[in-house]
């Protein structure tokens, strides 16, 4: 059985009418009286961005992941129906942008959040040019039906910060080359070098979710960390938006092992006159460790073709992106032929040019 859910959203305080994040102006427009609000202007009205909801946030407790959450819509009163990991969604009948309060509560309340500032369209013409000077992507692949899919999503990530300190004790070589006569002589030199100091790495981030492939989330990547805010539900007006699946402490060996081995190669790297380095001494260890969680924007579309599921995605905010493209076998098969015929037909050419005229040019 479905739990039931606070849902929020935004209204424009003109009129009523939805009001939702426009990335281009950093604002909040009404399509209906043609407002434009700002967030100070937002938060003054009963709204998903005031004050008081976005204060209850840090307040409240949910716990649970293996829960179905249910919510009526507060434009048409449709019970929608939707998973625990999903935060902001979509009203199937009447395509209302609802913000589920309580599964933005507790220890599920990100700190920050870096809002979208690529449109829905700056997504789906990246999407549409995956196609040009590529023969061999499918035509179903781009079609308009696919295009109209992509949907801005707002990924849970972690950001750690570390402070490295410590010291490495290393030996390493060097070679001197010289000749006498006819004989070459090579001395080689063995050195005792210690490196000590500390390294401060700062929000380095982690995918938060298991339904988002890692790979996929780090390529597109780096985001601008100059752009984040304090997080608001506001944000999330017109976008879908996740909660993490994966705690903080499940990624913590991970990022750690990253951080260390990033240190250990800058001390060795910063000896580069000698060679065949061969570490003796590491104390290299962790000296201060914070987290947070926070909402990074994405604009994503998976298209099945023949059975196989093909993911792209955009950076949301810099337009970075990435997409596993599939191939049509078929037209591979028929340009691959074509090629053929064409290179036998030109070495028949040539093979007959040179029998006539007895290989003279």
């Amino acid at each position: 059985m479905a739990k039931k859910t606070t849902v929020l959203d935004n209204r424009c305080p003109n009129c009523g009418a939805k009001a939702v994040f426009n990335p281009k102006t950093g604002k909040w427009s009404c399509k209906h009286c043609g407002s434009e609000l700002t967030l100070e202007e937002m938060k003054k009205h009963k709204n998903a961005s005031n004050e008081e909801n976005n204060k209850s946030v840090a307040e409240e407790n949910v716990d649970t992941y293996d829960e179905y959450i249910s919510y009526n819509c507060p434009d048409c009163g449709a019970e929608i129906i939707t998973d625990a990991q999903t935060s902001a969604t979509f009203c199937v009948y009447c395509g209302n942008t609802a913000i589920l309060k309580n599964k933005l509560s507790g220890k599920f309340a990100p700190s920050e959040i870096i809002p979208f500032k690529k449109t829905e369209d700056d997504a789906k013409e990246a999407f549409r040019n995956i196609a040009k000077g590529r023969p061999l992507v499918p035509k179903s692949f781009n079609a308009e039906e696919n295009i109209e899919k992509i949907r801005g999503i707002y990924i849970p990530f972690w950001f750690h910060d570390y402070n490295i300190d410590g010291q490495l004790v290393f030996s390493g070589k060097t070679f001197d080359h010289w000749r006498s006569g006819d004989t070459s002589y090579t001395r080689t030199n063995i050195y005792e070098i210690t490196r000590e100091g500390s390294l401060k790495f700062d929000k380095v981030p982690i995918d938060g979710s298991t339904r988002f492939d890692n790979d996929l989330m780090n390529t597109i990547q780096p985001y601008d960390y100059k752009e984040l805010v304090p997080y608001n539900h506001a944000y999330l007006s017109g976008f879908l938006a996740e909660r993490y699946d994966v705690e903080e402490k499940d990624t913590e060996e991970e990022m750690e092992k990253n951080v260390m081995d990033v240190t250990k190669n800058t001390f060795l790297n910063s000896a580069p006159a000698y060679s065949a380095k061969v570490i003796k001494t590491n104390t290299l260890a962790v000296k201060e460790h914070t987290f947070e969680y926070v909402l990074l924007p994405v604009y994503m579309v998976n298209v099945k073709y023949m059975g196989k599921m093909y993911t792209f995605a955009m950076n949301g905010q810099t337009g970075e992106f990435i997409g596993n493209i599939p191939v049509n076998k078929k037209k591979a098969v028929i340009i691959g032929l074509i090629m053929f015929v064409s290179l036998f037909a030109l070495f028949l050419v040539a093979f007959y040019i040179i029998y006539k005229t007895g290989g003279r040019v």
